[in-house]
């Protein structure tokens, strides 16, 4: 079992992550170049705004506070849910947020099921089979997998998949149909990154001294490997997958562009063109809370998946 000390040294490390995080995002108004309000005025007109109106839009949205204050003011009604309202829309941010987070994190988790569904068997077959053709093909498979732009690799499959073969929408949710294209594209680059780390886990466990011992007892080669060598070989991989939910979640920005997916991606865009700054810190602080809640959740796993593993801040 973990131990309370440590899950609350961990939830108090992560909080202080987090009110770091708060405070980057909070400050990126100001590390625009120019006055924030009147860049925020001329993109909503689209002229050159008056002194007075400059100075009107200060006072009603308190820049002209200590940015102390302003931070203040601003983390205590995110913790009474109130996020700010758009300049762009006049629609509360944490509506907007909870209307766009469905289909970000509907392409996120289909991303990483795609990944681990091509992985796994993949890196598991690369190790059993090491030195052979398709150890070799595995390999290639996560050359090219890294390699590939994740934008790069969606309009080839839009192209291919979309316009030539007609097999899959070109853009926009719906069904499952609308799903397949980019959850390929983001999930191929997660999928040759577990792929490698699958392949190096499995090649130290199976080497181990206890799958030797499982074969010597005339267990099936199938029951060593994915009952014996797998669970072991997993606990690193777990890892990387949990640290990469949080990359996921950023690709998932390009790719719900360059499919025209309306979820968190296409909204931050938006809202960074638009200079609607208490859009872009919602959804910064939210998809950094996601990033940091499950490093929180990978990091007390472990215990749960292997109890000899030692936590490091269990003993302090």
């Amino acid at each position: 079992m973990i131990s309370a000390e440590y899950i609350a040294y961990r939830i108090g490390t992560s909080s202080l992550v987090l009110v770091c995080v708060s405070v980057l995002t909070f400050g990126m108004m100001y590390l625009t170049p120019g006055d924030p309000a009147r860049a925020i005025l001329y993109h909503q007109t689209g002229q050159q705004p008056s002194a007075e109106a400059v100075t009107a839009f200060r006072e009603e949205h308190g820049f002209n506070e200590p940015f102390p204050v302003q931070y203040w003011n601003w983390i205590t009604d995110i913790f009474r849910g109130d996020f700010g309202t758009s300049f762009r829309t006049n629609r509360p941010v944490a509506t907007m947020i909870v209307d766009a987070i469905p289909a970000t994190l509907e392409l996120a988790i289909a991303a990483m099921v795609v990944a681990l569904v091509v992985a796994i068997p993949t890196g598991v077959a690369s190790a059993v089979y090491r030195g052979t053709w398709i150890d070799q093909a595995s390999q290639l498979f996560a050359l090219a997998g890294v390699s590939m732009p994740n934008f790069w690799l969606g309009y080839l499959l839009i192209i291919v998949f979309a316009l030539h073969l007609g097999l899959f929408p070109v853009s926009g949710t719906g069904g499952l149909s609308y799903l397949v294209l980019p959850a390929i594209a983001l999930g191929t680059g997660m999928a040759a990154i577990v792929t490698r780390l699958v392949r190096t886990s499995m090649l130290d466990v199976l080497d181990a001294e206890y799958v030797d011992t499982a074969r010597s007892k005339g267990l099936t080669e199938r029951i060593v490997i994915y009952k014996h060598a797998l669970r072991n070989a997993l606990i690193p991989v777990i890892t990387v997958v949990g640290l990469q939910f949080g990359f996921v979640l950023s690709g998932a920005v390009v790719i719900e562009i360059v499919f025209q997916r309306p979820g968190l991606g296409m909204m931050l865009v938006d809202a960074i063109f638009a200079r609607d700054f208490p859009v872009v810190q919602g959804v910064v602080l939210v998809i950094s809370v996601l990033f940091i809640v499950t490093n929180l959740l990978v990091d007390l796993s472990y215990r749960v998946l292997d109890p000899r593993v030692e936590l490091g801040g269990e003993n302090a």
